[in-house]
């Protein structure tokens, strides 16, 4: 409200103004008729120059400031697919009952294109995924969650990343995951209720975790080509047998 009034009384400061310049004019030269042609002149100028400042000007502003803040923004989420993001999509891909089917899917390669990743992206958003929470180590999962869980936290409280929806959503599911997993002490013994429940814990967060790697990946091709060359090479959907030179 403040903001507000401080603009209209600015706003009635820069018209009176304006008014005792163009008065004075008058009075000093006795010329209306010269004065008015002007002001008229210049008011005809106005509207362009708000289509140079406010549209043309405000864009490009607008579409740098958009840049500058993916930048900042994919930078930790860069850290998390290398400090723990990677590693976790091979762990929780073994509670996958399709991942074998799965995995053809998501082998990236140089020769993606924006439409092949844009297609890969929307089946992963359409599809279900079929988890099983006894077909893996939850032991193994969780000590892992529980050994990232600093790094996790960091990038939770990093505001590059407040803006970005879809990856803070990310790190919720993996927090509510690694909770669920600590909350019961032997996870060996848990009845058929806790492992459907865990089950759809694992689902949340492998899902997102898929989405986002392959937006990271789009990232890294279009802007950073060395970078994407060496993600394809550690992509986790590799097995280490295999030769992707």
């Amino acid at each position: 409200m403040k903001t507000w009034t401080k603009r209209v009384l600015m706003g009635i400061l820069l018209v009176g103004l304006s008014s005792i310049i163009y008065l004075s004019q008058i009075l000093i030269f006795k010329d209306a008729h010269t004065t008015f042609f002007y002001m008229l002149q210049d008011l005809a100028f106005v509207p362009m120059q708000i289509l140079l400042v406010t549209v043309i000007l405000d864009s490009i502003l607008s579409a740098r400031d958009k840049k500058q803040k993916l930048e900042k923004m994919n930078m930790p989420i860069g850290v998390f697919f290398s400090d723990a993001g990677k590693d976790l999509i091979k762990i929780c891909s073994r509670f996958d009952k399709h991942y074998s089917q799965r995995r053809r899917d998501l082998l990236i390669t140089g020769n993606w294109d924006k439409k092949k990743f844009a297609d890969v992206k929307k089946k992963v958003k359409e599809e279900t995924f079929k988890i099983d929470s006894t077909q893996g180590s939850l032991n193994e999962l969780r000590d892992y969650l529980v050994k990232k869980r600093d790094l996790l936290m960091g990038l939770l409280t990093n505001p590059n990343l407040l803006e970005h929806n879809s990856f803070t959503e990310l790190l919720w599911s993996v927090f509510h995951l690694l909770d669920e997993l600590s909350y019961r002490e032997d996870l060996s013994s848990m009845s058929h209720e806790d492992h459907v429940h865990i089950s759809i814990d694992i689902e949340r967060a492998y899902t997102t975790l898929i989405y986002e790697w392959i937006c990271y990946m789009e990232h890294l091709k279009s802007n950073y080509p060395y970078l994407f060359s060496l993600a394809v090479r550690s992509n986790p959907h590799y097995d280490e047998v295999e030769n992707i030179a």
